[in-house]
């Protein structure tokens, strides 16, 4: 079986959950400025897709926002099956990516040493 149709229901989830987190989900716990889809993963058979979310800022918020998905899937899920037309769409699964916040910790590490080396070398 092709990989072809996994990626493009792929893509597609990923610009209609953006649509549907920005517009129709009205969670506190939900701040759309520190949350953003990393990644999504579609089984081939179409019956399962992972998706990756990266939430900045402090682990209790990360939780909440986790929390918030969670309790907002099954609402999601209906409004992706009404855009998207498949005959039977897939479970979702909202994962914690920390791979963001993991790179920006070690670009502030990385300034770090070089503004200490900048530092050597004027004296």
């Amino acid at each position: 079986m092709s990989n072809r149709r996994p990626e493009r229901m792929a893509i597609e989830m990923k610009r209609m959950i953006a649509k549907v987190l920005q517009e129709e989900v009205k969670d506190p716990r939900l701040d759309f400025s520190s949350i953003s889809i990393t990644r999504i993963e579609v089984t081939n058979d179409l019956s399962h897709a992972k998706i990756s979310v990266s939430v900045l800022g402090e682990e209790e918020k990360q939780k909440a926002a986790m929390k918030a998905l969670q309790s907002a899937k099954g609402y999601i899920r209906t409004k992706l099956s009404h855009s998207i037309q498949v005959r039977h769409f897939p479970e979702l699964e909202f994962i914690l990516d920390k791979s963001i916040e993991h790179g920006f910790r070690i670009s502030s590490i990385l300034k770090e040493l070089e503004e200490k080396e900048g530092g050597k070398n004027l004296e």
